[in-house]
């Protein structure tokens, strides 16, 4: 979108986020629950990867189809704001009946729906901020995004925990095996994917597009075609830091869906020495409060990369952060008590900040405007491609490299954050304003 946009100031690009507190928030359930929903429903840890494979493959078909349509949809509410909506319906409806699985086959096909729907809302938000703000104000329009979902995820790691603390039994459950705590948590969630984003819509709602962008879409209507061309037309042109930056994704989102796979295992492991469903739901619970800090640490922290990523740029302090993280996933294992586990949890807080948010300042200021939803969208499939990767190779490397012990899972997830934050460094990155 060319020409000058209103400057919202922080309070404006509070609200245009908050959003994001919602679409997070079920991320958080997902990351926090899905291994324990998966292994009371009776999965084997070594099927993990692939019961989780929804969250890749609906990113890889979803986004990028969703972010090329974005960019070409016309509507009285705007071009992003209906791909918003109808994501967060879809959202909530998975959230809420995700918790009454009663067959694992039932927990991996809502996961599915639900991956689909916050993917069908992911990009064009990210576009949304791209499209709705100055240069100036991007990196904290990015960053407040990332400090919501430290916030969102602080609130779903928690939520089982804080229930307990208010009088709920934790090992109430029901015939299943899930706990009545996680059935909460996720109507919770129901209610929050929903409400936060019509919010957000509401308070800050889209600009026109200007006439000659409009003249130019109603030239190429709207189509499965033009939506194809327009995505290969955007793969042949990337730009030179997006390309480069591949890299580095590929190893950092690698360890994350290491980590989030396997963290609750490796803590009962690391706590209890056992597998047990006793040591699982206290080792998820453990973890729900780990996870907690970490998140609101990286609420915290995006706020504070602000201003040193205009200081000193994006990939500087993006590498520093994720070799951070890196650093913790090593030392997290061989932690034997809850207490000191919180330690490591300040490394992956600062990770995970930069994550949701640097990458995205960086491409933000190397893509042309016009094109934002699909550059978002392709950018996505540097995520998603990586746990692809995992899914594909982890069931082989589980049960022979790592030993099936799932704290040698947390091992390799720190050493390729490590790889990463090096990849980062090579990244000829566009200037900054």
């Amino acid at each position: 979108m060319k020409g000058t946009r209103p400057r919202l100031g922080f309070p404006g690009i509070v609200q245009m986020n908050l959003g994001f507190l919602g679409l997070q928030f079920s991320f958080g359930l997902q990351q926090s629950n899905m291994a324990p929903i998966y292994t009371y429903l009776g999965a084997d840890a070594t099927i993990m990867p692939v019961l989780w494979l929804a969250g890749p493959m609906t990113g890889l078909l979803v986004q990028p189809l969703i972010g090329a349509l974005s960019d070409r949809t016309s509507t009285r509410i705007g071009r992003r704001t209906p791909y918003f909506l109808i994501g967060a319906v879809l959202c909530s409806l998975a959230l809420l009946a995700m918790p009454f699985s009663p067959a694992l086959w039932v927990a991996a096909s809502l996961l599915w729906v639900l991956d689909a729907a916050n993917n069908i809302t992911m990009e064009p938000y990210r576009a949304y901020v791209s499209d709705r703000l100055d240069t100036a104000e991007r990196p904290l329009g990015f960053l407040t995004q990332s400090a919501f979902t430290g916030l969102a995820q602080t609130l779903s790691y928690l939520a089982p925990s804080l229930f307990v603390w208010a009088g709920m039994s934790a090992d109430a459950v029901d015939a299943n095996g899930i706990p009545q705590v996680t059935r909460v948590a996720f109507i919770i969630g129901a209610v929050l994917s929903l409400s936060t984003i019509v919010w957000s819509v509401w308070r800050v709602p889209e600009l026109p597009l200007p006439a000659e962008e409009a003249a130019a879409m109603r030239a190429q209507p709207l189509s499965a075609g033009t939506a194809w061309r327009d995505f290969m037309d955007a793969v042949r042109e990337m730009p030179a830091p997006m390309r480069q930056f591949g890299v580095a994704m590929l190893f950092q989102w690698y360890g994350m869906f290491c980590y989030w796979q396997y963290v609750t295992l490796s803590l009962a492991r690391s706590l209890h020495g056992s597998d047990s469903a006793a040591a699982l739901r206290d080792a998820t619970l453990v973890n729900g409060r780990l996870g907690g800090f970490y998140n609101f640490l990286a609420f915290l922290a995006a706020f504070a990369l602000v201003p040193l990523i205009r200081r000193l740029g994006v990939k500087p302090v993006h590498a520093v952060s994720i070799a951070l993280g890196g650093v913790a996933m090593l030392a997290l294992p061989h932690i034997g008590n809850e207490a000191g586990s919180y330690l490591p949890m300040i490394g992956i807080g600062i990770a995970w900040a930069s994550l949701m948010g640097s990458p995205y300042v960086l491409l933000a200021n190397s893509i042309p405007a016009e094109r934002t939803g699909i550059y978002m969208g392709i950018f996505n499939m540097f995520i998603v491609v990586p746990m692809l990767v995992q899914t594909v190779t982890m069931p082989f490397l589980y049960g022979t490299v790592l030993g099936s012990d799932p704290r040698n899972v947390l091992s390799l997830a720190g050493l390729t954050l490590l790889l990463a934050a090096v990849a980062t460094l090579r990244v000829r990155a566009a200037r900054q304003p």
